[in-house]
């Protein structure tokens, strides 16, 4: 995974940024009233919702990881699918969401609890993102951390970008495939992983 290069490194934490007057300044510039009723609260509002749709810049997943041992030498694919998640697209400041489905194989000497898999994608989602680059951030906590030696992440999304915005289509739903480690050459193993997945949810 050397050839490329994780992006999102944040030395501030999420907490401390004042969001508050650059909203002010936002809705001041429409020519909105910060008095009315309606916009009283919102410079408050608006920087407790992005502060929590970003607060994976204060998390890291090797703090939160949790292993245990392979005593049974388990080798094959571990896979959690359906996992929710929102993200906020870097592009354009919104919302996509859908569904990620991830999977591993853990090394010869521990696996993962299963909900670190769930954890990981949370974690990576809550930054400002791109549906690729989610799928690689993913993908290298599991191989760095959790020494996996392999991983497949498939993801499927609703882009708002896409939907309220440019090409403004409704139902459109885009999937990024990605395979890690053992999983990248292996036809083999990559079909075993679309099969374990096809009857995931729809979005």
């Amino acid at each position: 995974m050397d050839n490329k290069s994780s992006k999102n490194s944040f030395n501030i934490s999420i907490k401390h940024i004042d969001f508050q007057s650059s909203i002010k300044h936002f809705l001041k510039a429409m020519g909105e009233d910060l008095d009315r009723q309606g916009l009283k609260l919102t410079p408050e509002r608006f920087e407790k919702s992005f502060k929590y749709l970003l607060s994976g810049y204060d998390r890291k997943f090797e703090d939160e990881i949790r292993s245990f041992e392979n005593k049974s030498k388990y080798k094959g694919i571990i896979i959690l699918k359906n996992i929710d998640f929102l993200s906020v697209c870097e592009h354009h400041l919104l919302p996509f969401f859908g569904f990620a489905h991830v999977a591993y194989i853990p090394s010869e000497t521990k696996y993962l609890g299963i909900s670190k898999l769930a954890r990981v994608v949370d974690i990576y989602s809550k930054r400002l993102q791109d549906q690729e680059n989610l799928s690689f951030q993913v993908a290298q906590a599991l191989m760095t951390h959790a020494e996996a030696k392999g991983v497949a992440v498939l993801i499927e999304a609703r882009h708002l970008c896409n939907v309220a915005r440019g090409i403004e289509k409704k139902v459109s739903i885009m999937t990024t495939c990605d395979f890690y480690g053992s999983f990248e050459n292996d036809i083999n193993l990559q079909n075993k992983f679309m099969e374990l997945v096809k009857d995931r949810a729809q979005i």
